[in-house]
C-alpha cells in the first residue's frame, strides 16, 4: 500500500509533534507499505538531518514542496500568515499530485483535507484536540475515512460535534522500546548532562509551557529539600530567562530526541506535572513523554486528569493533584521514599509493551479495512 504521511509541519522540530510524525512513518514503512513523508520547505532551525535527529531508521522518504514560509520571516499578523502559508501548501499539493501517488493520504493539518477527495483516496485524518474553526473543523473532518483521536476524552466531544463515531477510533501515543535496549547507567548520564552526581534528582523532559504544569513544578521545586529538580527542553535565550525566575532549577536546554533513554536515565523520579486548567492538558493529550517515561523502568509521578488516568493507573505510578505545587511535592518525596516504588516502575514497564508505534499504525490501518 502507497502511504503518504502530508504534514504542514517543520522537520526537524524540537517540539514533539515532530517525534510523532517521524515514528509514525517509520512505523507504517516497516509494516512493508511504500511511505513517503511531504512537508513543505520552510527554514530549519535544528541544522541535523531528520533521521539522526530522532534516531528513526531511514526506511521512508521525505519530500519537500516550495512555499513562500512567510513565517519564519515574519511575526505580523501570526494568524493570516499561517493561512497563507497554509494555502500555499496546498496550492503546490495539488501540483505536485499527491493524491495520485498514494492509496492512503494521512494528516494531522485539518485544513489540508480540503485538497483532496475522498472519493479518490482513503484519508485518515489524527486529532490532538478540538480546534477553534469548529464548522471549519467538523466539515473537514467529514471528509475523512478515518479520524484518529488520541484519548477518549477527545472522541466524546467530536461526537458531540456531531461527527460519526463509528469512524473514530481511539489510538494513543507510543514509544520505540528499541531505544532503551542499550542504556547508560546514571552515574554516566549524570556526568554527560553535567547533573550533580549524589543527589536525589526529579526530571522534567519537554517544553517550559503553562498547560504542561511546568509552572506548578518550579513552585514544587522551592519547597523540596534534598531533592533537585531538572528540566530539559528549551533553548538558550528562554533558558537565561527561566533562570533568573527559577534558580532553584537546573535548566539543561534542548537535547536530541535519540538521547530520550540515556537523559532519563539521569533521574531518581520521572515528573509529568500538566495543568487541569486546559481541556488539552485534562482530556485530549497523551504525552510522548508519557510513555518514554514508561519504558525508563524510573518511579513517574503525574497529574491525576482523566487523561493520564486512560493509560496509568496508582498500581503504575504516583499522582498528584494537578495545580496543587505542595501535593507535587508530597508526590515526588513519596516516590523516592515509598518501598512500592521499584514494583510500581516495572508494572509501568510491562503495561507500556503494548504501546507501540508498529501496534498503533497496523490498529489505524486495520480500520480501513
Amino acid at each position: 500500500m502507497r502511504v503518504r504521511y502530508i504534514s504542514n509541519a517543520r522537520i526537524p522540530t524540537e517540539k514533539a509533534h515532530g517525534v510523532q510524525i517521524m515514528s509514525m512513518c517509520g512505523a507504517f514503512a516497516s509494516l512493508g507499505h511504500d511511505v513517503q513523508l511531504v512537508v513543505p520547505q520552510k527554514r530549519i532551525f535544528l541544522d541535523t538531518d531528520p533521521f539522526a535527529y530522532y534516531g528513526v531508521k531511514k526506511n521512508f522518504t521525505i519530500r519537500t514542496l516550495k512555499i513562500p514560509d512567510i513565517g519564519s520571516r515574519s511575526e505580523v499578523f501570526p494568524t493570516l500568515i499561517m493561512w497563507l502559508d497554509t494555502l500555499a501548501f496546498i496550492l503546490n499539493l495539488k501540483f505536485a499530485r499527491i493524491a495520485s501517488e498514494g492509496d492512503v493520504l494521512y494528516f494531522r493539518d485539518f485544513p489540508l483535507l480540503f485538497a483532496f477527495s475522498p472519493r479518490r483516496n482513503r484519508l485518515i485524518i489524527e486529532v490532538h484536540h478540538i480546534y477553534g474553526w469548529k464548522r471549519l473543523f467538523v466539515r473537514a473532518l467529514m471528509r475523512a475515512s478515518r479520524i484518529v483521536a488520541i484519548t477518549n476524552g477527545l472522541k466524546d466531544d467530536l461526537v458531540a460535534l456531531g461527527l460519526d463515531a463509528g469512524k473514530i477510533i481511539v489510538a494513543p501515543d507510543a514509544v520505540d522500546l528499541s531505544m532503551f535496549r542499550r542504556v547508560v547507567q546514571k552515574d554516566a548520564a549524570r556526568e554527560r548532562l553535567q547533573l550533580p552526581p549524589g543527589k536525589k534528582i526529579a526530571l522534567y523532559i519537554g517544553r517550559i509551557d503553562a498547560w504542561k504544569g511546568t509552572d506548578t513544578l518550579f513552585k514544587a521545586a522551592e519547597l523540596l529539600r534534598d531533592v533537585q529538580i531538572v528540566a530539559i527542553g528549551n533553548g538558550p535565550e528562554e533558558i537565561s530567562v527561566l533562570k533568573k525566575h527559577h534558580p532553584q532549577v537546573m535548566f539543561v536546554g534542548f537535547r536530541p530526541y535519540r538521547e530520550i533513554a540515556d537523559n532519563q536515565a539521569a533521574a531518581d523520579v520521572l515528573v509529568l506535572p500538566n495543568s487541569g486548567s486546559e481541556e488539552i492538558s485534562k482530556r485530549y493529550t497523551s504525552p510522548l513523554k508519557l510513555f518514554t517515561y514508561m519504558a525508563s523502568r524510573i518511579p513517574i509521578v503525574v497529574s491525576d486528569l482523566p487523561s493520564m488516568r486512560e493509560i496509568l493507573s496508582d498500581e503504575e505510578a504516583f499522582f498528584f493533584r494537578a495545580d496543587d505545587p505542595t501535593d507535587l511535592t508530597r508526590a515526588i518525596e513519596t516516590a523516592l521514599s515509598d518501598r512500592s516504588a521499584g514494583a510500581r516502575a516495572a508494572r509501568a514497564y510491562e503495561k507500556v509493551l503494548q504501546y507501540s508505534w508498529e501496534g498503533r499504525a497496523k490498529k489505524i490501518l486495520a480500520s480501513l479495512a
